[in-house]
């Protein structure tokens, strides 16, 4: 009994008492075994014993729950060793259609596909996905958070020590005298500068603190759990790091900044209380 639907490899009968199975050879085939390697009597085993071994157990777990009358049908998706060493992904269902007189399950009958291309069409997209999501979020320059992504998690750590009443500050930073860099040096050489600016405050800041580029030369820099005297000390280890780099072409850069600590105002208020303190 053969199914039109893709990756179809036909239909299995599992008799559970002398462990014998009957399918279609493309069961077997599809994991690389030639017709004369095909044994003359199949047991379960011969099948799960290629199952992965992260797999096995939820597999295993499915039958039983099955057998044992806890679901209506044994469906479940795994992969499974072919004779090359590779793994193939099989969509697999059945049902018991018999049973004995104490109603204990006799046969087990069940059809099988090869779901190989739509796992790996799953998984291109899902790397796809991840990708956009991460350039959404990501300057495309210096590859830490963009503006958009930097206001995304500045709200939510805002909506966050709202709740537990814990501390926040923001330091905005600005390259002094950037315009003069770019137009002496050419931009390249600046970029290169804001790339060196970054790495510089990622190596200075704490690991719980995150920061994003706000445009042009200005970053932000946002200290959780962490109150105005506790982000001066990382704003000033930022602000002598970055005077004390030689940058591309010997160029020596400082920075102007501003910090403000939370306390109830929104996010353009705060941003703008640090730009008027960076000034």
């Amino acid at each position: 009994m053969d199914f039109p639907w893709a990756g179809n490899l036909g239909s299995w009968y599992w008799y559970i008492k002398t462990n014998h199975v009957i399918c279609n050879d493309q069961k077997i085939f599809a994991l690389g075994f030639q017709k004369e390697d095909i044994p003359a009597q199949i047991g379960f085993e011969f099948f799960t014993d290629k199952i992965h071994p992260d797999d096995f157990e939820r597999v295993m777990n499915n039958m039983r729950d099955h057998l044992y009358g806890r679901s209506f049908v044994y469906d479940t998706s795994y992969r499974i060793r072919t004779t090359d060493g590779q793994w193939k992904w099989f969509y697999d269902r059945g049902k018991i259609t018999k049973r004995d007189e104490d109603g204990k399950p006799v046969l087990l009958t069940g059809i099988l596909f090869d779901i190989s291309e739509q796992k790996a069409m799953e998984e291109l997209l899902e790397t796809q996905n991840r990708q956009l999501i991460e350039l959404s979020s990501t300057d495309y320059l210096t590859k830490i958070l963009n503006r958009k992504a930097l206001m995304e998690k500045l709200d939510y750590e805002i909506r966050r020590i709202t709740r537990t009443k814990a501390d926040l500050c923001i330091f905005m930073i600005d390259a002094d005298h950037f315009k003069k860099v770019n137009d002496t040096y050419g931009h390249l050489t600046g970029d290169k500068i804001l790339i060196q600016m970054t790495q510089i405050i990622q190596k200075t800041i704490r690991n719980t603190d995150f920061f994003g580029r706000f445009g042009g030369e200005e970053f932000i820099v946002v200290f959780p759990d962490c109150d105005l005297p506790g982000g001066l000390e990382v704003a000033e280890r930022i602000r002598a790091a970055i005077q004390d780099t030689i940058f591309e072409s010997d160029i020596k850069m400082t920075i102007s900044g501003g910090i403000v600590a939370y306390q109830g105002e929104t996010i353009d208020q705060m941003i703008e209380i640090a730009d008027k303190l960076l000034y």
